[in-house]
């Protein structure tokens, strides 16, 4: 059974959701700061982690950020801030969904089920790595891609989305085709998740070469990769 961690300092919502996520068939541990979340997971692993932003000791985020050098359990965040600035850092820190207070506990408990499909060992699709004279080398093996000789830091979702991109380079590919590369399906409502991450993988190629781009955005069609 998945086991799901609930970090949440609210006694009433903690217990819909661990009433929501049992009655799916999961298995739940609740705790109100994250203090004991983080000396709970150096203990045992777990499948999931709901977390919720505004924690009495520290912030939701700063225990994802810290989480995160250790670990890549998949992140809910649950807040009562509905602010876009707010969700994109949730996920350019690593977070893998962003639920907002009020919420239905069915919804949270088959995000959850979508999140743990979408993360679950699958074949990579088949990539022709990129020519030695080309600005990307992709190594299957280790999980690694370098852009111009320089390894890229990159979560989970920006390297299978990035490999997709590879493997067919000029190609443009819809935000349903790039949600199909995470494993998730497209009425699942991830379709903006995918710009986040494209934003957040534009930031790491900026890094190595400001005045490239790579990936271009085509206008109510996705993105592609170049690689000239």
């Amino acid at each position: 059974m998945p086991h799901i961690l609930i970090v949440e300092d609210e006694a009433a919502i903690a217990d819909t959701l661990v009433y929501a996520l049992q009655s799916e068939g999961f298995t739940t541990t609740w705790l109100s700061v994250g203090g004991e979340a983080l000396a709970w997971l150096e203990q045992q692993p777990a499948d999931l982690l709901i977390l919720d932003v505004g924690l009495p000791d520290i912030s939701g985020f700063e225990l994802c950020k810290r989480l995160r050098r250790v670990s890549e359990v998949p992140v809910m965040f649950l807040t009562a801030r509905n602010g876009e600035i707010d969700r994109v850092v949730g996920l350019e820190i690593g977070a893998d969904d962003y639920v907002v207070k009020p919420f239905s506990p069915r919804e949270v408990a088959a995000r959850v089920k979508a999140i743990l499909k979408r993360v679950a060992p699958r074949p990579l699709p088949e990539v022709t790595p990129a020519s030695a004279s080309g600005p990307f080398q992709l190594d299957e093996d280790k999980v690694q891609i370098h852009y111009r000789g320089q390894l890229l830091n990159l979560t989970r979702h920006e390297f299978r989305l990035l490999q997709q991109l590879l493997a067919r380079p000029e190609r443009v590919f819809s935000r349903e085709q790039l949600l199909d590369a995470l494993g998730v399906a497209a009425e699942a409502g991830y379709e903006r998740n995918i710009d986040s991450h494209i934003k957040s993988l534009r930031a790491k190629l900026r890094l190595v070469a400001a005045d490239a781009e790579p990936i271009q955005t085509h206008r109510g069609l996705g993105y592609s990769l170049s690689l000239v």
